[in-house]
């Protein structure tokens, strides 16, 4: 701390300090024993007049930030918040004793206190401790940001998230959330059967996604690694090894663009079920998104961005060939040439990059640009082209692979494959991608060899699904902007 950078506020803060020892008080404090929650508090004394609850007598003894303080001459007011809410502590001389008293007109906006007292009515019906002891604990130097007007900014508040918890109570109540929906998704795979897993985060090969990743190096390998762009081979070799049924929730780490949607780092979904096959991995997805949504919300009718997002009904299925053809009127089924499909798309004004030079990748551009902005209902797209999907079982139609993506207001929620384990026609598919790398293409996986020889040892027919936990979030807390669910998101410098 600068002084010479303080205003006359944190001086004064600052200079309360060797008066809190000179009295004999720690400045940052020791134990305190919390008796209740606020939540607690007022649940227990929920539809009391003052006659109830004077003779229910609750004793409580609570912990948390000065928000407000109205300091009189013997008798004053303050309103405090912990974990679970806040509630508002009279305070008085004749309760407290003077000594006491003047320790807590010692205090400022900010600080953590304790207090102990019993509950009571105010004459306008206001719960309120009043205050039988006042313990200081721990000194706040600064001043908190003015109420409704200090901190508004998403670039601030994402940047001092404490400070965006102490003030602003969506932000409490999405913090909070996350975890609340992390729990119901492990309650529901847990009951399903899923066994949660925990993989490794560096790896020595590129796979599993079509994204660009992150590079560090082992110093005593000497040896660079990547920080993981996806779950997926090593959830696979564990289907080799029998078992059957596994989820991961973990941090994947992309080196790409920043928006309203996407942070480098991120949390995602990786479910893995043998035996199973697309329509079953998307009947499973389907039913612990509704379950979830109901589970913490309260309905499987959800409100975002003002838009109803109905999770209720079942989830419209339909291809990505009839979705463009509904939309841009183009079959794309009935097109074998690239030069006739490059044609359609100059006519529509899409960008081809150099590496995208058959009738499958033109068409994903078709839909990704023209197309999944307009699913707000939930939709699973499946039939997908074979050389965007290269970890993918082939359909009956060898152009195309049996998977899906889910979307849910026009952006991808979830993305599901028939699991590929024919290990030769993996081995091709890995080839293709080394091809695209050399075209140009950043977002190609690598030759995984390990993989290959796991996948000789034979995995069982899968159904596998990721999903963005972020994402889904976003959803249930009805936010726009990922920075508002992730705690400490990656900002530019200031």
């Amino acid at each position: 701390m600068d002084i010479k950078q303080l205003n006359d506020q944190e001086i004064a803060r600052l200079e309360k300090i060797e008066k809190y020892k000179e009295l004999g008080i720690d400045p940052y404090g020791q134990a305190y024993k919390v008796s209740h929650s606020i939540e607690e508090i007022r649940a227990l004394c929920a539809n009391k007049d003052e006659a109830k609850l004077e003779k229910f007598g609750l004793k409580v003894s609570v912990a948390g930030r000065i928000k407000t303080s109205r300091k009189m001459g013997k008798a004053s007011f303050m309103n405090i918040q912990d974990k679970t809410g806040n509630i508002q502590v009279y305070l008085s001389v004749d309760n407290l004793g003077s000594k006491n008293y003047d320790l807590f007109k010692m205090s400022d906006i900010g600080d953590i206190v304790g207090v102990k007292g019993v509950m009571t009515l105010t004459r306008t019906g206001e719960l309120t401790i009043k205050a039988s002891r006042f313990t200081h604990l721990t000194k706040c130097l600064h001043p908190l940001p003015e109420k409704y007007h200090g901190l508004t900014d998403i670039e601030e508040r994402s940047r001092k998230r404490y400070l965006d918890l102490i003030m602003n109570e969506e932000s409490r109540r999405v913090a909070f959330m996350r975890p609340k929906i992390i729990r119901a998704i492990q309650r529901f795979l847990d009951n399903k059967g899923f066994v949660e897993v925990e993989t490794s985060i560096l790896s020595s090969t590129i796979g599993g996604a079509a994204a660009r990743p992150f590079v560090t190096h082992h110093n005593a390998l000497d040896k660079d690694f990547y920080l993981r762009i996806a779950t997926e081979l090593n959830l696979k070799r564990l289907l080799v090894g029998g078992m059957e049924r596994v989820y991961e929730i973990g941090r994947l780490f992309r080196n790409e663009g920043m928006d309203a949607s996407h942070n480098p780092e991120f949390t995602s979904i990786e479910i893995y079920q043998a035996f199973t096959d697309l329509k079953g991995i998307g009947d499973l997805t389907e039913k612990m998104v509704r379950t979830v949504a109901k589970e913490v919300t309260g309905s499987a009718m959800i409100t975002y961005d003002d838009k109803e997002i109905d999770f209720k009904s079942p989830f419209r299925w339909i291809s990505m060939n009839d979705l463009i053809k509904e939309k841009c009127g183009v079959d794309f089924k009935a097109i074998t040439s690239f030069e006739e499909a490059k044609k359609l798309a100059v006519e529509k004004g899409l960008h081809l990059d150099k590496f995208k030079n058959t009738v499958g990748y033109v068409m994903n551009e078709f839909f990704e640009e023209l197309c999944q902005t307009d699913l707000i209902q939930p939709t699973f797209v499946y039939e997908y082209p074979i050389e965007v999907s290269p970890l993918t079982k082939k359909g009956k139609d060898p152009r195309f692979v049996e998977r899906f993506e889910l979307f849910v207001n026009g952006k991808e929620l979830a993305n599901a494959y028939t699991e590929l384990n024919d290990p030769l026609d993996q081995k091709q598919r890995f080839l293709a991608q080394l091809e695209a790398k050399k075209l140009g293409d950043d977002e190609a996986n690598e030759m995984d060899k390990d993989f290959l020889e796991a996948l000789e040892y034979g995995m069982p027919p899968t159904g596998g699904v990721g999903m963005g936990i972020d994402r889904f979030v976003m959803l249930l807390t009805n936010q726009t902007q990922i920075r508002e669910v992730i705690l400490f998101p990656t900002m530019r410098d200031k």
